[in-house]
């Protein structure tokens, strides 16, 4: 069900182009793919010379909201989950990540972009698994 009063398809279109411009700039600056699990799994056996672009990135991926606010409120967050199972969906997260070489930002964003398959039946799984797993949770479950 569609929240029409808070369904803002102007700010989306936004946030996409935003996001497709750094995605498309950061690949013809650097060399490089925003993929967020890829960049943040860098830092885990860092190269020589690789952790200061890296740790700019994330810190603008966690600034960026902060300057949001400065504009306009940030939504609240809800989070109907207790610490364990955001303990597990992370692990999970994150081995999937591991298992199709990338994380929907990588693949969906960046790999579609340019014309990967490999990007275009990892996108296709994450889209089927998101599916699969809404419709059991409220067709099946509740």
């Amino acid at each position: 069900m569609i929240d029409w009063p808070h369904f803002t398809p102007w700010t989306a279109l936004a946030g996409g182009l935003l996001i497709g411009l750094a995605a498309a700039l950061f690949l013809l600056l650097n060399g490089r793919v925003a993929g967020i699990s890829g960049i943040l799994g860098g830092l885990l056996r860092p190269a020589s010379g690789d952790v200061g672009w890296r740790l700019a990135f994330l810190a603008g991926l966690v600034g960026a909201p902060l300057l949001f606010q400065l504009f306009s409120p940030l939504p609240p967050v809800v989070v109907e989950a207790d610490t364990a199972t955001l303990i597990v969906a992370g692990l999970l997260v994150g081995l999937g990540t591991r298992y199709g070489s990338g994380c929907t930002s990588g693949h969906g964003v960046c790999g579609l972009s340019r014309l990967s398959l490999r990007s275009l039946a990892a996108t296709a799984a994450f889209m089927f698994a998101g599916f699969a797993t809404v419709f059991v949770v409220r067709h099946l479950t509740a």
